[in-house]
């Protein structure tokens, strides 16, 4: 059994935006902002959900320290739970060296003891990214995540995770490529 969801929690990482193909579009358009300021677009999938939430401070559990946080636009499925998609562009983050330590610093409150198993750098809409795989747990569940560090052409970064339940539907990794697939900076 462990075996199993194992090889699943790899399947579904190497899967996740792998190459990122040229997937169908997704439905419903969104447009993040920041300070007035349209930064970036993406598309949510049918049956999918969209929160949005304004800035707030999360305290990270190790330190106590509290680290803003940007408005954070958050998708699932409406119908299978286990899969959470989010965005946010934090103010002040302008390379993606400074993105990868904003998420180290806000990483643990998101995923508990996450554990990286891969990084690269990939291009999403046509822009530098860095992307970083790995495992870890949320409300006490195994899961598998993909970070994304994106280069906006705008002097910001967008910071995007996908976290995935072990036991959650593969056929979802679609839907979270099609939101990939779909994003795109405004200029």
């Amino acid at each position: 059994m462990r075996s199993a969801i194992l090889h699943l929690r790899r399947a579904v990482c190497a899967a996740l935006l792998a190459g990122l193909p040229a997937a169908v579009m997704a439905d419903m358009p969104l447009t993040y902002e920041s300070d007035g300021r349209a930064l970036f677009r993406f598309s949510a999938p049918d049956f999918w959900q969209v929160r949005a939430g304004g800035a707030r401070a999360i305290t990270a559990p190790e330190t106590g320290e509290a680290r803003l946080i940007n408005r954070v636009i958050g998708l699932e499925p409406v119908a299978d739970k286990g899969v959470w998609v989010g965005f946010l562009s934090p103010n002040g983050i302008r390379t993606l060296d400074q993105a990868a330590d904003y998420l180290s610093g806000i990483g643990r409150s998101l995923v508990k003891d996450p554990e990286v198993t891969g990084r690269s750098s990939i291009t999403l809409g046509g822009l530098p990214t860095k992307r970083i795989t790995g495992t870890g747990r949320r409300d006490g569940r195994a899961v598998s995540f993909t970070a994304l560090l994106i280069d906006l052409p705008t002097n910001r970064v967008a910071i995007s995770l996908a976290v995935i339940e072990s036991g959650a539907d593969p056929d979802l990794v679609n839907d979270v490529n099609a939101i990939y697939g779909s994003f795109r900076a405004i200029r």
